[in-house]
């Protein structure tokens, strides 16, 4: 799997493209801004679009979708608990659901606490997850907004995220990439749910 990735908006917000270039086939990961970016640079590498991936439904994550569905007629995929917020038409996800790029196997995996229906994108052949605003190198996603939840956050990071091997990279909504074992010496955020 290849990965670009892309920071926009007021909040910079990490929008990222994923592709598989043996298949000539790709999916739009959280475009929260500047669709015509994402879908230029589809055309450029060639590939074909499967669909947008939304982690969460907030705006800085999906302001970008529009523009690309008009565009390409592609499908949007969101998990089921954020499909209300997201009152648009889309492919409603479960936890445990997977996607195919290429050969690789991408799992839907529900980690509320920043939204009801916050997911994280994982494979287990490129060892690497999407988080959204679920989890991010030095910090936890906010859990103060309309549908967060402290008490699902740490459920999340719990009975997920912490079980998550050192070696497994975290792609976020915001900021930068980092591995587990980063995670776990330097987000202090995770490691007061953790210890």
């Amino acid at each position: 799997m290849k990965i670009k990735r892309f920071v926009g908006g007021n909040l910079e917000s990490n929008g990222y493209i994923i592709y598989d270039k043996e298949h000539g086939e790709c999916f739009i990961i959280d475009p929260g801004y500047n669709g015509e970016k994402f879908i230029k640079i589809i055309e450029e590498l060639g590939l074909k679009l499967k669909g947008i991936l939304l982690t969460h439904h907030h705006y800085d994550h999906v302001g970008g979708v529009n523009k690309i569905k008009e565009s390409t007629g592609c499908t949007v995929y969101i998990h089921r608990a954020d499909g209300d917020c997201y009152n648009k038409e889309a492919e409603l996800l479960e936890s445990g659901d997977t996607l195919l790029l290429g050969n690789e196997k991408i799992n839907v995996i529900n980690t509320p606490g920043h939204t009801k229906g916050s997911v994280c994108y994982y494979s287990e052949k490129s060892k690497l997850a999407f988080t959204g605003d679920t989890i991010f190198d030095i910090d936890l996603g906010r859990t103060d907004l309309a549908d967060g939840s402290p008490a699902e956050m740490e459920k999340s990071i719990l009975n997920i995220i912490s079980l998550w091997s050192n070696e497994i990279m975290i792609y976020p909504g915001h900021g930068d990439s980092c591995t587990m074992k980063f995670v776990k010496e330097n987000n202090q955020e995770y490691l007061g749910i953790v210890q």
